[in-house]
């Protein structure tokens, strides 16, 4: 039996306003046979998914002028999500929460369609209509009407019939909704709001090479000055206004030019040589940099005044050891940090295994085989000692490094710790403002991933937590960002990366 929906008012729609943007954020548009009907310039109606709500709950909001229409289903797949300690539950609970504070606001009753402005604070102009009728829509004997995501595409095949000059558009996280939508001759499309980027190649690398007329375009009036092992100059031209402090810049030939923006005021910027830990002098923990990135790295992680860094880079390009060997360092011997913390999101790659025995630090014992790997390396630099220094020497490293859960973040405070965030790019930019606010005075945090490798649902390159991170701290002067871009691990490894 056809499933009995309700219908939105039906009063006329809203007069045509000034601004007929798309969505906020919705940079690409879907036109099927049904969109492409004339619709003037009338504000479109999106009809939500229950996953948009529980991915983003502030997506109420996101969508400026433009109406929004809630289904019946929609409201009972939240309800049947709203148990449970996990992000996807307190997404619902709070997508629950804000609905409850719209309707409650509302004067003149829900059929005539709320106005968001208000509850929006101007962010949203659109109204909010929810179902407070039945409807029955006939949908293709293929989609068995028991199915949640069917009853929702009956709803938005009504509005769409209802409401022939307006343009209405499913919008849903799930592919298989918007396929299923498409084929029916719906509008749907992603919800794009969340993403940082459209396009992963446009992401902050953390470095620019300077071009070989540089100094002629910016010698005019130029300043330098050392101050202890470092070279300074004080520059402006064209380039200048373009840079970003802490941005590393390089140029090849001779003489090579490695330094990074340390001030920058108006169109002039001041330029910083950087150490060389490429030279076995400035080793970190028996390790120096094998090429210019790693270089910029080590820079960033053994700089006190840097207090937030990222590392973006495939397998093998170095990412856990060289933040390691900074972190023992800084840890052991400057003892400029109590002890290092890691974490990572447990998200299997294959079958999961099942629950795990053991303290919380037993039970990630088996994420954190990297951890293990790296130590190892790391071990073997420590000196000359036979068996038994390696030995000791392993005992007192594992004693300063805590490995902790994302579970149990919440509320904490961490204290002149250096904080490592591995395999950061399976974070949602909510979970990632989680783990950042933990910082307390005198804690570093370093963020490491890469943004190819992604296993959780709904996640993508432009809208995982590490792209969030890196393009709102690019620019700050206490955070650095660098994209390594060369693998050192071995030839089977980078052949690989590179042809499968």
């Amino acid at each position: 039996m056809p499933a009995k929906r309700q219908a939105p008012a039906t009063q006329p729609p809203p007069e045509p306003k000034p601004k007929a943007a798309a969505a906020s954020g919705t940079a690409r548009r879907t036109r099927t046979a049904r969109a492409t009907a004339p619709h003037g310039g009338a504000c479109k109606l999106f009809v939500l998914d229950t996953n948009v709500l529980m991915h983003d709950p502030t997506s109420l909001y996101r969508f400026e002028e433009h109406d929004l229409y809630v289904p019946i289903m929609t409201l009972e797949e939240l309800d049947n999500n709203k148990k449970g300690t996990s992000e996807v539950a307190r997404n619902t609970r709070q997508a629950s929460r804000m609905l409850d504070e719209i309707v409650s606001q509302s004067e003149n009753g829900i059929e005539a369609g709320i106005a968001l402005e208000g509850p929006s604070r101007g962010l949203a102009t659109g109204r909010l209509y929810l179902q407070t009728e039945a409807i029955d829509v006939a949908l293709p004997a293929a989609l068995p009407t028991a199915r949640g995501d069917n009853q929702i595409l009956a709803v938005v095949m009504f509005l769409a019939d209802k409401h022939p000059q307006r343009e209405v558009i499913l919008v849903s996280k799930d592919i298989n909704m918007r396929i299923k939508a498409r084929a029916l001759g719906l509008a749907a499309q992603d919800y794009f709001n969340d993403k940082v980027l459209e396009d992963s190649d446009l992401l902050y690398t953390g470095t620019r090479e300077l071009p070989p007329d540089f100094w002629d375009a910016h010698g005019r009036g130029m300043q330098s000055w050392k101050e202890e092992a470092h070279t300074y100059y004080r520059l402006s031209g064209p380039l200048a206004p373009e840079m970003l402090v802490n941005e590393f810049v390089y140029q090849d030939g001779e003489p090579a030019l490695q330094a990074w923006v340390k001030e920058k005021e108006g169109r002039s910027v001041v330029l910083e040589t950087l150490v060389d830990f490429s030279h076995q002098r400035n080793n970190v923990w028996g390790i120096t940099a094998r090429n210019r990135e790693q270089n910029f790295a080590l820079n960033l992680l053994m700089n006190p005044e840097i207090d937030f860094v990222t590392l973006l880079g495939q397998a093998g390009t170095g990412k856990t050891l060289l933040t390691l060997a900074a972190g023992l360092t800084q840890v052991l011997e400057s003892k400029r940090y109590s002890e290092i913390i890691m974490t990572r999101v447990t998200v299997p790659v294959g079958e999961d295994i099942g629950f795990l025995p053991g303290t919380e630090e037993e039970k990630m014992a088996p994420w954190m085989g990297a951890l293990e790997d790296n130590l190892d390396v790391l071990n073997g630099t420590a000196g000359e000692g036979g068996d038994w220094g390696r030995a000791a020497t392993r005992d007192l490293i594992r004693s300063r490094i805590k490995i902790k859960s994302l579970n149990f973040m919440r509320g904490r405070t961490f204290l002149n710790k250096f904080l490592i965030i591995d395999e950061a790019q399976n974070l949602t930019p909510k979970q990632m403002k989680t783990l950042i606010t933990r910082a307390g005075p005198g804690t570093k945090v370093v963020c490491m991933g890469n943004i190819a490798q992604i296993d959780t649902p709904y996640l993508t390159e432009g809208s995982s937590g590490l792209t969030f991170v890196v393009d709102r701290f690019k620019g700050w002067a206490h955070a650095g960002h660098i994209t390594l871009q060369r693998g050192e691990r071995s030839r089977l490894a980078d052949y690989a990366a590179e042809v499968l």
